[in-house]
């Protein structure tokens, strides 16, 4: 018997039908954010029969760091507990600021002090959403955690045993599997993903239809359950500005050749490594660590034929590298590496051994487009070699390999 929940709203209601529906007798929390995604996702599951409970995660009220002057989860929250009464389903707030803190906040600034820049969405997803939230979940009896990502999750049976798969949304526009590619096996199991096989105007007619509130409310643009960041600001509530020189590389400077002349896989993953002599000082800044690879804007610097880029950091002797335009080599590599610590296979079963390679398609960012690469597997890690040179291969980024609509696997990149 499910241990009884203790709300702050109506009761449940029931769905009556002759007919057994996919949902009955199973009891989902849907993590409502407030947003329009989440509010149809915990509908649709009380449509197909689901005990439906919505929960809101308060994730940030640290004042040590400001975020902003507004207090945009009090709005959210606000509107997922309507959304929750609308629905008739019960609806509870859970702070998980402590932990949020401990294992995203305190990541993100131990990463940027290194001079590399972490995601914080996916790793919301994997430390948060579906390993705190989704424990808290099962203490109330919950067969499975929802929210409103737009993914799909698929299953086959394998030796006997339940093969989980992370497959994209069906809306090209809005596919966030990207963000889940540090799920578990076990994580799938226990997760539902109602909206992943519509199309966001599909979403936004669906609220219209039953009247939610959420129905035209813009999507969140900020961190996860916490809202709007300015990144500058934030950085600098614990990294001290530091006054550093800007270092302009040409587009000529052998690092580059060297990078793509060999066949050696360390050399042809290694971030370009620059001395301060082989370009021009060109400006000063406020932090070598306040900046990322593929940055243009924040440099202030102007005068020069085309933009300046960021191709290269050096927290240590707080030196930033730049290259003029698009087109500069510093901005592009032919390959990654990812530590053995740092390798995760979401499919276990497909995972290489030493000496092994595979072909698959990867993005190294959010809506990038897949490309074609191989995974050569050594004793060191992964090396991901690409087809064609990919831009703004960025240290502490994550990279997701595909097998057509399948997410395989990811890691961060070194």
């Amino acid at each position: 018997m499910k241990p009884a929940v203790h709300t702050q709203s109506t009761e449940t209601s029931t769905t009556t039908s002759s007919h057994a529906l996919p949902g009955q007798g199973k009891r989902v929390v849907v993590g409502l954010s407030g947003g329009v995604d989440s509010s149809v996702a915990a509908y649709l599951l009380q449509k197909e029969g689901y005990e439906v409970i919505g929960m809101f995660m308060k994730n940030w009220h640290d004042d040590s760091v400001t975020i902003s002057n507004e207090c945009p989860w009090l709005d959210d929250s606000n509107d997922a507990m309507i959304v929750a009464q609308h629905l008739g389903i019960p609806f509870q707030a859970i702070d998980l600021s402590t932990e949020y803190k401990a294992r995203i906040v305190d990541y993100m600034f131990a990463e940027y002090q290194r001079g590399r820049t972490p995601n914080p969405d996916v790793l919301c997803n994997r430390e948060i959403k579906f390993d705190v939230f989704l424990n808290a979940a099962l203490k109330l009896g919950a067969d499975y955690v929802a929210t409103g990502h737009y993914c799909r999750r698929a299953q086959h049976e394998q030796n006997g045993k339940a093969v989980y798969q992370l497959l994209s949304g069906k809306d090209p526009n809005k596919d966030q599997s990207y963000f889940l590619c540090q799920l578990t096996q076990e994580q799938l199991s226990k997760s539902l993903f109602p909206i992943g096989e519509l199309l966001k105007p599909e979403v936004r007619a669906i609220a219209k239809e039953i009247g939610l509130v959420t129905a035209d409310k813009k999507d969140s643009q900020g961190l996860c359950f916490v809202g709007k960041v300015h990144l500058p600001d934030f950085l600098q509530q614990r990294l001290i500005p530091k006054k550093g020189k800007v270092v302009n590389v040409p587009a000529d400077a052998s690092a580059f050749k060297n990078g793509f002349d060999k066949n050696d896989l360390e050399l042809i993953t290694a971030p370009y490594h620059f001395e301060p002599s082989a370009g021009s000082v060109v400006g000063e800044h406020n932090g070598a660590h306040y900046y990322t690879i593929g940055q243009r804007r924040g440099l202030n610097l102007g005068g020069f034929a085309e933009p300046l880029f960021v191709i290269g950091t050096d927290t240590n002797e707080n030196v930033i590298y730049t290259g003029m335009g698009e087109e500069h080599p510093g901005l592009y590599r032919k390959g990654l590496f990812v530590p053995n610590e740092d390798e995760h296979w979401i499919r276990n079963d497909l995972k290489l051994n030493v000496g092994e390679s595979a072909q698959y398609n990867a993005r190294i960012r959010y809506r990038q487009p897949l490309a074609g690469c191989t995974l050569y597997k050594r004793e060191e890690g992964l090396y991901i070699i690409f087809d064609v040179p990919m831009k703004s291969i960025t240290p502490g980024q994550f990279a997701a390999w595909y097998n057509g609509e399948e997410l395989i696997g990811s890691g961060v990149i070194s």
